[in-house]
């Protein structure tokens, strides 16, 4: 897990925006939303300048929400939780345009890409092939199909969160 230490000049603005992120999450979402937001938001405050050092807290935490929701399929029915980005707008007050405006900041601050296996959540890390990607012998492949010595390897090096061949399976 992350270390969730923030700098001393950021508390303010790392508490304003958390209790926005947990109320909606804790009310709409689920824990493991909350958890990811949280991350995100220290993340957001150890940046030198930290973009969360203006701005609204509302838009700041839709913004976190919103990029954790792209990652991790909110808007799609089939992954649960399910919620529309009107209704994640609706939920912290703020614009859709607002909130796009916020995302970008965000991922160009974090370097976060679609399917970005470091916001993703617990629960899908199955199901997220980038993962589970990894160059073995000069060649790209799917560690999840590949023999239990090389997840073994993998899972020491820390690249994989588990064991496939260990488990049931997880997509």
């Amino acid at each position: 897990m992350r270390s969730n230490s923030v700098p001393k000049g950021m508390v303010p603005a790392y508490e304003k925006i958390v209790s926005l992120t947990d109320d909606v999450c804790d009310r709409q979402l689920n824990f493991e939303y909350r958890d990811l937001a949280r991350e995100m938001t220290g993340a957001l405050c150890r940046k030198r300048p930290s973009p969360l050092s203006s701005g609204q807290p509302r838009t700041w935490a839709g913004g976190i929400v919103y990029v954790l929701a792209r990652i991790n399929f909110l808007g799609d029915c089939s992954f649960p939780p399910y919620m529309a980005t009107l209704d994640l707008c609706a939920a912290f007050g703020v614009g859709e345009s607002t909130v796009h405006a916020k995302a970008r900041v965000i991922e160009k601050a974090l370097r976060i890409g679609v399917f970005d296996p470091k916001w993703t959540l617990p629960s899908l890390v199955g199901r997220n092939p980038l993962v589970w990607m990894a160059e073995v012998d000069g060649l790209l492949g799917d560690l999840r199909a590949m023999p239990r010595d090389v997840q073994e390897v993998a899972f020491a090096k820390g690249i994989i969160p588990y064991i496939p061949a260990d488990t049931p399976d997880q997509s």
